[in-house]
């Protein structure tokens, strides 16, 4: 990439991460390419779409994510190193309105650019879970799948009701329990 597409690439990612935590993920296209001072066709000359431009943004709160599932592989506890990591995504999915709506309807489409996001995430929940199933602490018919959209959902929820902040928590919590076949 040439110096100017490099700053514009950035002053988009920048200007994106602004408009989606101000806006929500749905925020107008056109809206981010003015707060980056480029053109609509600059910004879709870099994100052909909003999920590759949402993709882009969030890839690097993925690799956080993912490095933590990594780390919690080594947790003597394996269905605890489970919730803490499915704690961690709710709260990620949280940080943006819109976020979880986006990511569940990624979940079915491999060709979404989300999916760059998704199919790593679903892998390292995959070993935790495998994990815990294993321990005997999460019931075997449990899928990764399920957790991904039970997470999101729970997102969402909470995402919709911004008034009561411990609603995720609690959420998750009642979740748990229908997955667990001993408490965490």
């Amino acid at each position: 990439m040439r110096a100017d597409a490099r700053r514009n690439y950035a002053r988009l990612l920048a200007a994106a991460r602004a408009a989606f935590a101000e806006h929500s993920t749905d925020a107008p296209l056109e809206d981010v390419a003015r707060r980056a001072g480029v053109g609509i066709g600059t910004l879709y000359r870099h994100f052909p779409n909003r999920h590759a431009l949402m993709s882009a943004v969030f890839e690097d709160a993925v690799c956080d994510l993912l490095a933590r599932s990594r780390a919690l592989l080594d947790d003597p506890r394996p269905c605890q190193a489970l919730v803490i990591w499915l704690r961690a995504i709710v709260t990620h999915a949280g940080e943006y309105r819109g976020l979880s709506r986006a990511l569940m309807s990624a979940s079915h489409d491999d060709s979404s650019a989300l999916s760059r996001c998704s199919t790593p995430m679903r892998s390292a929940g995959q070993a935790l879970l495998v994990r815990a199933q294993q321990a005997g602490a999460v019931r075997e018919d449990v899928s990764i799948g399920d957790l991904m959209q039970l997470t999101n959902a729970i997102a969402l929820a909470a995402e919709e009701t911004p008034d009561d902040p411990g609603l995720a928590d609690r959420l998750l919590t009642l979740t748990l329990r229908g997955l667990t076949t001993a408490p965490c």
